[in-house]
Order: structure tokens, then sequence, then C-alpha cells
């Protein structure tokens, strides 16, 4: 089935549903995946796959979709405890490296998560030349999203895009985490003014993070957040309202990491794409 982004109504909903599918797809692997994309988009998909980084590069005559996925398992969390929470602070650097130019273009004092900017770095170029193989052969709108870890990612390659000179019309993120500080999403938030969409379904744990205090967090969210709500308690609000409540001490200890982690793994159905989809409606 052919879909119909609209490059007039960024934010709207129905950019976010068939962006969302495009996320949700980002998980198959090769084989079904160039099928499914053909079915539910009409759109021809290739996969970019490098160690545990993926994304999908989908085009038809009118746009061009880039879809990171997210952790390996879209149930599960595991895998993204010490990036989320026990290495949070140390994570928190200055890119260097083959990316740390571009990146460092966000300005003095921008710092980004360390495993966010490994895992693109990853995967970066042959997404890009695939990108670029698309636009030689037809100048379209590239649209960027992705689920969870593939939201930061997402993020990330908006902005190496752009460095590139190639025009991303919107990012779309689903579930994503914190991928900088304060100076880095402010850079983000000037260059794609209006062109960043963050859906966030209340109960899910993952937007909340990456934190490493109770009281202070250096990381924040690139704006603008779209939020969707979910029926039943937030289980991670109210273990952090919690522990704020009776700790002196509001650095994450181990003990409160692991109470924290086994929270947000209570909350993982929230933070399924499907759940996003079913929301969106």
């Amino acid at each position: 089935m052919a879909v119909t982004l609209n490059e007039d109504s960024l934010g709207s909903q129905e950019n976010a549903r068939i962006l969302a599918i495009a996320a949700d797809l980002a998980y198959e692997p090769a084989g079904s995946g160039e099928a499914k994309f053909l079915k539910e988009l009409g759109m021809k998909a290739r996969l970019i796959s490098v160690g545990n980084t993926q994304s999908w590069v989908a085009s038809d005559d009118n746009n061009i979709i880039v879809a990171f996925r997210g952790t390996e398992a879209p149930n599960s969390l595991e895998g993204l405890k010490d990036w989320l929470l026990t290495d949070a602070l140390s994570l928190l650097i200055v890119p260097e490296g083959r990316l740390g130019t571009d990146l460092a273009a966000a300005g003095v004092g921008a710092r980004f998560h360390q495993g966010f900017v490994n895992a693109i770095a990853d995967i970066w170029e042959p997404t890009r030349q695939a990108v670029e193989e698309e636009l030689r052969a037809s100048d379209r709108p590239l649209w960027v999203t992705g689920h969870s870890l593939g939201g930061a990612l997402a993020l990330l390659a908006g902005w190496l895009f752009t460095r590139k000179m190639i025009s991303v019309c919107e990012i779309v993120t689903f579930g994503a985490p914190m991928i900088g500080n304060q100076a880095a999403v402010d850079a983000f938030d000037r260059e794609f003014a209006g062109k960043i969409h963050r859906y966030v379904n209340a109960p899910d744990p993952v937007p909340r993070l990456p934190m490493y205090s109770l009281m202070t967090n250096e990381f924040v969210h690139c704006q603008k957040e779209c939020r969707l709500v979910d029926a039943g308690a937030d289980a991670m609000s109210g273990l952090l309202q919690s522990l704020a409540k009776n700790t002196v001490d509001k650095l994450l200890s181990a003990t409160f990491v692991d109470e924290i982690w086994n929270a947000a793994k209570g909350s993982v159905a929230s933070h399924g794409m499907e759940n996003y989809r079913r929301l969106l409606g």
C-alpha cells in the first residue's frame, strides 16, 4: 500500500503513524523486512547491518525513510542497563574519532552519550551512502525515525545528515532516551526547529533515562515532546518520587540502580513499539 507523508504537516499524527510503522519494521531481519516494507508502506527497502546496529533505508517515488532499530530484542530492556543507569555519567563525553568533528559542530560544551555515538559510528557510512544513492536517483524528502535506542540513533543521524548538506524533513522518535547535555540539545533544537517530534508513552521508563542522580541530571531531551497517555500506573515515576523523599544522598548507588532498573523492566510493555502504534490509532 502506498503512504502519504505530508511536508506541510510536520508533527501531525498521520505522519507519526506512518513513521511508527517504519520504526516497528526496523526490527525485521533481511528477507521478511523487504516484504513487509513493501506490503505495509509500499516502499522498497534495504537493510544495513553492522555488528549489533541496524538501519533500513526505504523509498518510493515520493519519499525516503531511514529507520533505525532499537535493541535487538524489542520487548526487552536487557543490554541497556549500563548505558542508561550504571555508567551514565562517565558516558557523557565530547565525541572523538570518525564523527567527532561533525558532532563537535554542536558547539563548545556539547557532550553526547558515548554508547549512542559509538553505535551510530558503526553504521553511519553505509547508511549515508544508501541515502545519497537514493537522492541521486531522485531528490525527495528525507524522514528519519526510530524506537528506543533507534530513536537516539535517529537524532544523531539527522544531525550528521545536515553536516553532509543533506536536508532532513522531519525526525520522529518513539520511546527514545536522552542523547546529550543541554548544550548539545540546544544545538539540535536550533538546527531542527519544528522538525523533531518525540513520542512518549507516559508510563514508558526509557524516555526518563539516562540518569545518574535523583536530583540533577545533565542529560536532557530535544524538543518537541508529543505525549501519549496509556492507562495504568506509572511505576517509574512513583519509584523515583519515593527514593527522592527517603534518600539523603541522591546519587544512584548500586542498590538504587537495581531498584530503578527492576521498575523499568516492570514497565517494559509500555515501551513496546506495538503499544506506540496502538496509541497513535
